[in-house]
């Protein structure tokens, strides 16, 4: 990919992080990338997999997770310090990608394999499977496997197993659709990486693999995935995954 498109998109990725409370638009990102705003919004996708706006939302609700998690600021207030001025779109949006609403997260800072349900398939839809072999270079930890609708890691998925350790997987009752198979991991001790921007390790690790396009007649599918430290790019995830990912932990 071209390093002056790149670059381009990390300083508006950086000029998200920074600042995060002011209302960020399409006309300002586009200038910080100094593209036209039609250009910036096509490579903007193309390096991210997310449009810009699509993007924003989700390195906000990344901070909001971390401030819920580490401090005792109200959710009011950390709704405005993330940009949003309306508390109940901050609470929706929240409860839609994270899985429980923000003062539930606050309480539990995870997502129980119990809490954690798929959609389910109608009864006269056949069954289909999705298979393969996942590996990583964190080892032996733990790696949640999930079928999404889009490239991030959020809200409920269609389906997803978790592996104690890399290998072969299987996601049962795939129902049909076009999917995203996403796969990640932390390194041991490393659990609040999650909550920043990637850095020059291998704390958080992902694999992405689709759009996968299940159909009514399909048969078993057959993907392999590389877990590969997540990069400046990557969307933020979303899904909170902490109680999944535990040492010990198979499903």
């Amino acid at each position: 990919m071209d390093d002056v498109i790149e670059r381009a998109v990390l300083r508006v990725i950086d000029s998200m992080h920074e600042n995060l409370g002011e209302q960020i638009t399409i006309d300002d990102m586009a200038r910080t990338a100094m593209f036209s705003k039609f250009h910036f919004s096509r490579v903007f996708q193309r390096v991210t997999g997310l449009s810009p706006g699509r993007y924003l939302s989700a390195v906000r609700l990344r901070e909001a997770k971390r401030l819920l998690a580490s401090t005792s600021l109200s959710v009011t207030n950390i709704s405005h310090q993330v940009g949003y001025s309306s508390v109940g779109t901050f609470s929706s949006r929240f409860a839609h990608s994270v899985g429980l609403p923000p003062s539930k997260y606050r309480q539990h800072m995870s997502i129980t394999t119990q809490i954690l349900t798929v959609r389910e398939r109608p009864a006269d839809v056949p069954a289909v499977s999705m298979h393969g072999e996942i590996t990583s270079p964190l080892g032996d930890q733990p790696i949640f496997a999930g079928l999404f609708p889009d490239q991030i890691l959020e809200g409920r998925p269609v389906g997803y197993t978790v592996l104690s350790r890399p290998g072969p997987y299987v996601i049962e009752n795939v129902p049909e659709g076009r999917w995203h198979l996403i796969a990640q991991s932390m390194a041991p001790g490393r659990e609040d990486a999650i909550h920043y921007p990637p850095g020059d390790d291998e704390a958080l690790c992902i694999a992405r693999h689709g759009p996968i396009v299940i159909g009514r007649d399909g048969g078993p599918q057959r993907a392999n995935v590389q877990l590969k430290p997540m990069r400046p790019f990557d969307p933020p995830v979303l899904l909170a995954l902490r109680d999944l990912l535990a040492p010990g932990v198979a499903h």
